[in-house]
C-alpha cells in the first residue's frame, strides 16, 4: 500500500451508501480496508461489479453467526478504525458495538453513520438522503422558483454530509490518539452533516442577504449571471461570473458590452436581463460558446455529459479519470506531494478472512 494513509487498518461492516465511500475514500488514500460483507445481504448493484468498493478486501461473514462474529472481533483488535451504518442499538444487540470491540482494543476508532443521529425522536426511523436534507432545511433551497424542490442527487445527504463528515470525523479521532493514546467513537450524522454545508447559506440568510423562496437568490439560479442557459444545439454552458470584472466579461463575451441593462446586482432588474442572456445564448450552439468565451474571464462553461468530461483536455492533463475494469471513474482525490496514493484497484471476489488476520496478527487461523 502507499499513499498518506499507509498503515493504517480499516474494518468497514458492509451497507449502502456513506460507508462504502468513506472506506473507499480511506483505501485510496492508502488505508489496509476490509470490508465485511453478509453472505445474501441488499445491495444496489452486485459487489464484484460495484467500483464504490474499490481498493480494498471483501470477506463474507455473517455477523449472527458466533465463529463468524468472532473473526470479526479479531479483526477489530488489530485495526485502527472500525465503520458501521447500521440504525442505532442494531451493533450492540448483534456484539459488534463500541463496548464489544474496544474491550479488546482500547486505541479503536469507532466511526459510526447513521441518518437521523443516535438520539432524538427521529432516530430509529428509517430514511434516504432526501429525507434528512429536507428536514433540516437544505433541500427546500434548491429548485426552480415556480417549481418543486429539486433533490441533489445524493450528494448532500449521503456522502458531502455523511461519507466526508465521517472521514473527517475519524481522521481527528485518529489525530487526538496520538496524543492521549485512547480511542473513541465518532458519532456521524448526515442530518447534522448536510446542515453544516449549508453554513454560508444560514449565515447570508441571518443577515437578510438570502430569500427563503426557490430560485431568488444568487446562488440557486436565481441571478442571471449565475445559472445555465440552454443553447441553440440543445446544449447548456454554466454561467458563474459573479465579480464585477468577470460579470464585465460575460457582457463582452455576449456582445452586450455597452448596452442599456440593469444593473448587475439590481434585484428588480434580474428578469429582464435573463430574458436577455437567454435570448442571445440561444443564438450559437454550446461549442460555438465555449470558443467565443476562449480567452476571457466571464466563467462560463460548458455543460458536460459523463463521457465529454472524461474526454476534456483539462481531466486529461491532471488524469482526473481512471478506468477499472474498462469503466471510467474520478481519480482518487485529493493530491499530495510526497506520499502518492498507488491506482485504485477495482471490486475482487471475496478472500478468506483468514488472510486478512494471518497479516494484521501474524498468527495461523482459518
Amino acid at each position: 500500500m502507499s499513499g498518506p494513509l499507509s498503515g493504517l487498518r480499516v474494518v468497514e461492516l458492509g451497507g449502502i451508501g456513506p460507508v462504502p465511500h468513506a472506506a473507499m475514500i480511506l483505501g485510496d488514500l492508502g488505508a489496509d480496508v476490509v470490508r465485511v460483507q453478509r453472505p445474501g445481504g441488499f445491495e444496489i448493484v452486485s459487489p464484484d461489479r460495484d467500483h464504490l468498493l474499490r481498493s480494498r478486501r471483501t470477506h463474507l461473514l455473517d455477523l449472527k453467526d458466533p465463529d463468524d462474529r468472532a473473526r470479526v472481533t479479531d479483526l477489530a483488535e488489530h485495526a485502527d478504525v472500525v465503520l458501521e451504518g447500521f440504525r442505532p442499538g442494531v451493533a450492540e444487540r448483534i456484539g459488534v458495538g463500541p463496548d464489544d470491540l474496544t474491550a479488546r482494543n482500547p486505541r479503536l476508532i469507532y466511526g459510526r453513520m447513521t441518518g437521523w443521529g443516535r438520539t432524538g425522536p427521529l432516530s430509529d426511523a428509517a430514511g434516504h438522503d432526501i429525507n434528512y436534507i429536507a428536514l433540516n432545511g437544505t433541500l427546500h433551497a434548491m429548485g426552480p422558483h415556480d417549481g418543486p424542490p429539486s433533490p441533489p442527487l445524493n450528494l448532500a445527504g449521503d456522502f458531502g454530509g455523511g461519507s466526508m463528515l465521517l472521514v473527517t470525523g475519524v481522521l481527528s479521532a485518529l489525530w487526538e490518539r496520538e496524543r492521549s493514546g485512547r480511542g473513541q467513537i465518532v458519532d456521524a450524522a448526515m442530518v447534522d452533516g448536510s446542515a453544516l454545508l449549508m453554513q454560508s447559506i444560514w449565515a447570508w440568510r441571518g443577515i437578510g442577504f438570502w430569500d427563503d423562496a426557490r430560485g431568488t437568490n444568487m446562488l440557486d439560479g436565481g441571478a442571471p449571471f449565475y445559472r445555465t442557459y440552454r443553447c441553440a444545439d440543445g446544449g447548456y454552458v454554466a454561467v458563474g461570473a459573479i465579480e464585477p470584472q468577470f460579470y464585465g466579461d460575460l457582457l463582452k463575451g455576449l456582445g452586450l458590452a455597452g448596452e442599456a441593462l440593469p444593473d448587475q446586482n439590481d434585484r428588480t432588474g434580474w428578469p429582464e436581463l435573463t430574458s436577455v442572456f437567454a435570448r442571445v445564448f440561444a443564438e450559437r450552439t454550446r461549442d460555438g460558446w465555449t470558443e467565443a468565451f476562449r480567452g476571457l474571464d466571464a466563467c462560463v462553461t460548458p455543460v458536460l455529459s459523463f463521457d465529454e468530461a472524461v474526454a476534456h483536455p483539462h481531466a486529461g492533463e491532471r488524469n482526473a479519470f481512471r478506468e477499472l475494469d474498462g469503466i471510467p471513474q474520478p481519480a482518487p482525490a485529493p493530491r499530495f506531494s510526497r506520499t502518492r496514493p498507488a491506482d485504485p484497484t477495482p471490486p475482487v471476489p471475496p478472500t478468506p478472512v483468514g488472510d486478512t488476520l494471518d497479516r494484521w496478527n501474524g498468527g495461523t487461523t482459518s
